[in-house]
C-alpha cells in the first residue's frame, strides 16, 4: 500500500519573528486559511488516507502537530530527540511503516512547501508509485521545471525517457546526475541547456528499498535505527531512541543514498510548487499591488514600493518612504529588514541565542 511520510522537523529560522521554536514555519499559516503542515496532509486526499500518514518531527513539536492534525492518531507522529537531517528521519519512518506493512511504498515529502492543485499532485504521486510497482528497486524523485536561475536549489540533470502516462501528462526520465546548488552563472547555463530540474526533495520508493540502500551505504546509521525499531512500542523505546538517535551523525538523504543509487528516475512535476524558503515567497503566493507591495494584515503604505508586510488586522503597520523592505510584526517582536539582507535573519536568531534572549526564540 501507499503510505506518506511527512518530514516536519525544520526550525524555519528565516521566518523569524513569526517562526519560533514552538511554532516553526510548518506550523504557520503563510499562504491560505490552513497551516503549512495541514495543507500538506490535505493535498494527499484519498491517495493516502489519514491512517497511512506518518509525521516525523522534533519532540518539542509533537503536541503542536497533534493539535493541528487531530485526524491522525498520536502514534502517527514520531518525535526525534534531536536534529539529524533527512536520512535518519527517512530511515526511522521506513522502519516504522515496515513493521505493519512489509511491502509498503512510501511517498516522502517536506511539510512546508506550497503545491498547486491537489489533484495534480496526487496524480504525480500515483504515477511514481506505479513506476515503483513495476521495478521495486527503483527510486523516484520529482523535478520542478526551473523558471529562473535559482542558486538556492540543488538541480537534477535528466537523461533518457523511462516512462510516460497514456495521456503524456506524466513523464519520467533516468537521472543523469544530481548537481549541487550552483552559482548564478552555472544556474543560467542549466536553464539555457534544458534538461535540468530543481530538486524538490519529494521521493517515492519501497520502504525495503530505501532501508536496503541505507544498510549498504550508511551501515552505522542503519544499525542504530534498527536498534530503535527493535524496541518500538515497548517501554524501552524512549530511552533507546534518545541514546541511539542522538549518536547518529546527521546526513541528508541526497548524500546518504541518492548520489550512490543506480536506478533513480525523475518525474517532471506538472504542478505549481514553491518551497516558501523566505519572506519574499509571500509576494509570489499572495501577489502584489500596483506599487509592488504585498501586505498580509492591516497596512497603510505611503511612498512605499516593493515591500512585504505581515501583521494582523488588529495591529496597523504604516510604512513611509520604504523600498524593498520586509516588515513583520508579532506581539513581542518586530522585524524590519532590507530584502537583500534576508539571509541575515539567521544571524539575528544566533545573536538572540548568544544573548540568551530565549523568550524571543
Amino acid at each position: 500500500m501507499l503510505h506518506a511520510v511527512i518530514m516536519a522537523g525544520g526550525a524555519g529560522t528565516r521566518f523569524w519573528p513569526a517562526s519560533r521554536a514552538a511554532t516553526p514555519k510548518q506550523l504557520l499559516n503563510l499562504s491560505g486559511s490552513r497551516t503549512m503542515i495541514q495543507m500538506t496532509v490535505d493535498r494527499l486526499g484519498q491517495a493516502v488516507p489519514a491512517d497511512r500518514v506518518l509525521v516525523v518531527t522534533n519532540q518539542r513539536l509533537v503536541a503542536g502537530i497533534q493539535e493541528q492534525l487531530p485526524e491522525l492518531p498520536p502514534t502517527a507522529i514520531v518525535g526525534e530527540p534531536c536534529k539529524r537531517d533527512t536520512a535518519p528521519c527517512i530511515g526511522l519512518a521506513a522502519l516504522a511503516v515496515r513493521r505493519t506493512d512489509p511491502d509498503a511504498t512510501l511517498a516522502v515529502m517536506p511539510s512546508d512547501h506550497v503545491i498547486g492543485t491537489a489533484e495534480s499532485f496526487q496524480q504525480a504521486i500515483q504515477f511514481a508509485a506505479g513506476l515503483v510497482d513495476e521495478a521495486p528497486q527503483r527510486i523516484v524523485t520529482f523535478g520542478i521545471p526551473p523558471t529562473y536561475p535559482a542558486e538556492s536549489f540543488g538541480y537534477i540533470q535528466r537523461g533518457a525517457q523511462v516512462a510516460a502516462a497514456d495521456d503524456s501528462t506524466q513523464v519520467a526520465y533516468q537521472v543523469e546526475q544530481f548537481r549541487e546548488k550552483p552559482d548564478e552563472a552555472t544556474a543560467r547555463d542549466y536553464l539555457a541547456a534544458g534538461g535540468y530540474y530543481w530538486n524538490a526533495g519529494i521521493f517515492v520508493w519501497k520502504a525495503e528499498t530505501i532501508l536496503a540502500a541505507l544498510r549498504t551505504y550508511q551501515p552505522q546509521l542503519y544499525e542504530r535505527l534498527e536498534r530503535i525499531a527493535d524496541v518500538w512500542g515497548t517501554n524501552q523505546f524512549d530511552d533507546v531512541l534518545a541514546r541511539e538517535f542522538t549518536a547518529i551523525e546527521g546526513i541528508s538523504i541526497d548524500y546518504a543514498v541518492m548520489e550512490h543509487a543506480d536506478d533513480v528516475v525523475v518525474v517532471e512535476a506538472q504542478y505549481d510548487w514553491d518551497d516558501v524558503g523566505s519572506w519574499q515567497a509571500l509576494a509570489r503566493l499572495h501577489g502584489t499591488d500596483d506599487q509592488g507591495n504585498t501586505a498580509i494584515g492591516k497596512h497603510l503604505g505611503v511612498d512605499t514600493q516593493g515591500t512585504i508586510v505581515r501583521t494582523d488586522d488588529d495591529h496597523l503597520v504604516v510604512t513611509l518612504g520604504l523600498e524593498d523592505c520586509i516588515v513583520v510584526h508579532t506581539p513581542d517582536a518586530t522585524l524590519v529588514a532590507h530584502k537583500h539582507q534576508e539571509e541575515a535573519i539567521r544571524q539575528v536568531v544566533r545573536q538572540l541565542e548568544s544573548r540568551d534572549w530565549r523568550e524571543y526564540l
